[in-house]
């Protein structure tokens, strides 16, 4: 299964017959959840909800706005109410003269205004083939949508995947400087063991210290989890689907990981400045990748 985007578009054009022809459009954008805007003629409520079921049923997550625009001949033809239109058209040009901005009157947007169509019994007739035809159209439009998400998921993924070798590199570059992370710690206890003979000798104190400062000298935990997670998260974006929020949640995981790393690692000296480098490198790409993948369904 492919690994999706939440970002699409698709649109056909259809001529019903001589008197009826439409365009009925889909865009998408990245969401939380799934989001359906429908912006259709007055007069097709019973096909908004046979529309939205079938959204429903083929996307997941995504603001999607659904755009169904008839031909000015077409609405003609079906009728409007004229003494609205011409209302909504006055209203525009005084408030045009009155605030003397530029601009022209939006058919379309008057032709849209509850009421602006009338039900004659043709308009009835024409709204019931838009309907029936809109339905037998709504489904390879979303496979179009859906086509170009595909797409969309396969460019996230391969910049994904890059961002993952360059976290993958850093992650082997601290492990492979965890023996210099180690001797620096040895060298401090040993200090701490030297310094704690003496008339002001603390026993308690001194085990305390040195158990923080093993605890701190071992970051293989963390490496271990790093790398599960990495791996993880490839496997995720090969098996793609509805991959969005668990990624979220690794990379969650990941940059607690990195927190820790860093703060075991701070102020260890020497080779120490190079971890600190490689732990900010794995922030900086977890970060890139988590702003990739609000895009991801």
């Amino acid at each position: 299964m492919p690994l999706y985007s939440m970002t699409g578009f698709a649109r056909v054009q259809v001529r019903v017959n001589d008197q009826l022809g439409y365009t009925l459009s889909l865009k998408s954008v990245n969401h939380r959840f799934l989001d359906l805007q429908f912006r259709l003629p007055s007069g097709l409520d019973g096909l908004e909800t046979e529309l939205r079921k079938a959204l429903k049923d083929a996307l997941i997550r995504g603001h999607v706005d659904l755009t169904l625009s008839v031909d000015r001949g077409a609405l003609q033809k079906a009728g409007f109410n004229r003494e609205l239109v011409s209302n909504y058209l006055a209203a525009f040009r005084e408030a045009k003269s009155e605030y003397d901005v530029s601009g022209e009157p939006d058919l379309n947007a008057a032709l849209r205004l509850p009421g602006a169509l009338q039900s004659e019994s043709r308009g009835d007739d024409d709204l019931a083939t838009l309907a029936t035809s809109a339905m037998e159209q709504i489904g390879p439009l979303l496979d179009q949508l859906k086509a170009m998400r595909a797409r969309e998921g396969e460019a996230l993924a391969a910049v994904l995947h890059a961002t993952l070798d360059r976290l993958a590199a850093a992650t082997e570059g601290v492990a492979a400087l965890r023996p210099e992370i180690e001797q620096r710690y040895q060298e401090r206890l040993t200090q701490r063991l030297s310094a704690a003979v003496g008339p002001e000798f603390n026993q308690q104190r001194l085990l305390e210290e040195v158990a923080v400062l093993v605890e701190r000298s071992d970051v293989s935990e963390e490496l271990a989890r790093m790398t599960t997670h990495i791996t993880h998260f490839r496997e995720l974006l090969d098996s793609g689907g509805e991959a969005g929020k668990k990624l979220d949640f690794l990379l969650q995981e990941m940059n607690r990981e990195a927190n820790t790393l860093l703060s075991k690692t701070g102020g260890v000296g020497g080779k120490g400045t190079r971890v600190t480098e490689l732990g900010l490198a794995m922030k900086a790409e977890i970060e890139k990748a988590r702003e990739q993948i609000q895009n991801v369904e």
